[in-house]
C-alpha cells in the first residue's frame, strides 16, 4: 500500500465514529473481574476501517513536523506503525523491560498493585526530534506518561498523544495535559 492510497488520504469521514463504535467488542471481566475490556481487533481486521482509523488518528498531527511515532506495547505498535507511515515519520516501539535487543533506557511507573516499566532503545529518538506517542487506549495515563518520560530523557520533544479510545471517567487526559491528547472515541 502506498502513502497516496485512499486509506491514508486526509479528509472528513462523517461515519467513522459510528463504524468504529459498532466494531469494538466489549469483553466483560477481562483481564480481571469488574473490567470491561475494549477489544479493538475487529476494527483492525477490516482493512478499510483500519485505514480510516489510521487517517483519523494521524490527522490532528499532519503539518506538525512529527519525525518519530512511538508506539506503546503492544496494541500501540499496531496503530503506531501505520500512523508513522501516514505522517512520513519513523517508528519506534516502547517495550516492556527485557524485550529490546540493544542498549535501552528504562522508565518505571506505578500500577494499582506494584509497578511496571517501559524501555526505548537509546537511539530510538534523537535530541530535538518531534515525537507523537500512540496507543489504543488511554485510561489513567501511567503508561503514556512513562513513554513521554523516556522520549524526553533522550532529548526529544513530545508533540502529542493519539489514542483510539479514551476512558474520560479516568484521569488520563489531565495527567498528560488535555491540550496534547487526541482520541477518536471517548467513553
Amino acid at each position: 500500500m502506498s502513502l497516496d492510497s485512499p486509506l491514508f488520504t486526509p479528509g472528513h469521514d462523517s461515519t467513522l465514529i459510528e463504524d468504529v463504535t459498532a466494531r469494538i467488542r466489549d469483553v466483560p471481566d477481562f483481564p480481571k473481574p469488574g473490567i470491561v475490556f475494549k477489544d479493538v481487533t475487529p476494527v483492525l481486521a477490516d482493512p478499510r476501517l483500519f485505514g480510516r482509523v489510521v487517517n483519523a488518528m494521524a490527522a490532528p498531527f499532519r503539518g506538525r513536523h512529527i519525525s518519530k511515532v512511538v508506539g506503546v506495547e503492544a496494541r500501540g505498535f499496531l496503530l503506531g506503525a501505520p500512523i508513522a507511515l501516514a505522517l512520513h515519520a519513523g517508528f519506534a516501539p516502547a517495550r516492556k523491560p527485557g524485550k529490546l535487543p540493544w542498549k535501552s533506557v528504562t522508565e518505571r511507573y506505578a500500577l494499582e498493585y506494584g509497578d511496571d516499566g517501559l524501555q526505548l532503545h537509546e537511539d530510538a529518538v534523537a535530541p530535538g526530534e518531534r515525537v507523537l506517542i500512540v496507543d489504543d487506549l488511554l485510561a489513567t495515563g501511567g503508561t503514556a506518561e512513562a513513554t513521554a518520560k523516556l522520549v524526553t530523557k533522550l532529548g526529544a520533544e513530545v508533540v502529542g498523544f493519539s489514542f483510539l479510545i479514551s476512558l474520560d471517567f479516568l484521569p488520563g487526559r489531565e495527567r498528560l495535559g488535555r491540550e496534547k491528547v487526541c482520541s477518536l472515541l471517548s467513553y
